[in-house]
């Protein structure tokens, strides 16, 4: 028989969690509960990566093992305590995302089947303009976990060079994300060319580590993904607990730790003592938002050098000065066969 429904107290609120017993991550034995008191483990270090932030529900209902499904409209009814922002999709449609500002949002999220939390980069105050940059270094088949690490420090060097301070975390996947605090006064469009500037110095300083090569075929090592600065692209959050078998997190780190960090040592299981003993790594994000001013100015020189727009995913509208959205291999063999 299934364990009756918990009510938890979360901050000033109360909480249901339903099926408290249900197993999430099989190898492990963890159920939902056992990741709800997770979550209240790390709970402002979670929240300090989600808020007043939109968010995506991306929801495992059937466990870590099962393929999830996305949840982009806040679902009906929702508790008295939790409040939406009101986003427009590329496509143009308009909907209302769930906001997460104190604990009971995020037990609230974690008890629908949200492993990890998938918030946007703005804030329910203005929601056109980031006030995050997201840095995702995304090894290829051909790259190791350890070539990830050596370009994030190639990151950190680049990032101060402009005067930028990021702060570093573990996917919890296969990757890196280095996050960067700037001033909301930017539109995404502005916001991603900034990202895509600061990727191509990145990779012009290592071109055999780093790429910012779109399509798949022509990539390498480590691919600097931009376009997860697009609107209506989500990275896993502080804190969040992955779908991996053994329950992964992607978890702030200090610079110093990444030369000898391993993915592994970062789970559901790890991470609460480590935070209990050692605090956020975080926890200074918020002390400055920078300008995008420097970058936008190495964005106009690379211009200069015919370095413009950068494809975008399949799913967007055509942005101006973008190039074909064709595989070069697909183009080679059209032009090939025009001239036979």
């Amino acid at each position: 028989m299934a364990t009756p429904s918990l009510k938890l107290q979360a901050g000033a609120h109360e909480v249901t969690i339903s099926n408290p017993d249900k197993v999430f991550f099989p190898e492990k034995g963890y159920t939902k509960l056992d990741v709800v008191h997770y979550y209240e483990s790390v709970i402002d270090g979670a929240l300090r990566g989600v808020m007043n932030r939109p968010m995506v529900l991306k929801r495992f209902v059937n466990g870590a093992d099962k393929e999830p499904f996305f949840q982009k409209r806040a679902p009906a009814p929702l508790p008295p305590f939790l409040h939406t922002a009101n986003i427009q999709f590329p496509s143009g449609r308009f909907a209302d995302l769930a906001v997460c500002d104190e604990p009971a949002d995020v037990l609230w999220a974690v008890n629908l089947g949200c492993l990890d939390l998938n918030p946007w980069p703005v804030r329910d105050v203005d929601v056109d303009r980031p006030d995050e940059l997201r840095i995702d270094l995304d090894p290829t088949p051909d790259a190791t976990f350890e070539h990830v690490k050596e370009l994030a420090m190639l990151v950190k060097a680049t990032l101060e060079d402009y005067g930028y301070r990021g702060f570093v975390k573990t996917s919890g996947s296969r990757g890196i994300h280095i996050l960067v605090r700037i001033e909301p006064k930017w539109e995404y469009r502005e916001t991603r060319r900034a990202v895509i500037a600061f990727a191509r110095e990145v990779e012009r300083r290592n071109p055999a580590l780093a790429t910012t090569a779109w399509w798949k075929e022509e990539r390498h090592g480590v691919f600097i993904d931009y376009n997860q600065n697009a609107r209506d692209r989500t990275v896993a959050s502080a804190y969040s607990v992955r779908p991996t078998p053994d329950a992964r997190v992607s978890c702030p780190i200090e610079w110093d730790e990444v030369p000898d960090c391993q993915l592994g040592d970062y789970t559901l299981e790890t991470v609460p003592a480590r935070y209990a003993k050692y605090g956020d790594p975080h926890a200074q994000i918020e002390d400055v938002q920078h300008s995008l001013e420097p970058l936008l100015e190495l964005m106009r020189e690379q211009e200069k050098q015919g370095l413009g727009e950068a494809p975008l995913p399949p799913q967007f509208p055509k942005a101006e000065g973008e190039p074909l959205r064709v595989q070069p291999s697909r183009k080679a063999g059209v032009r090939k066969k025009k001239s036979s």
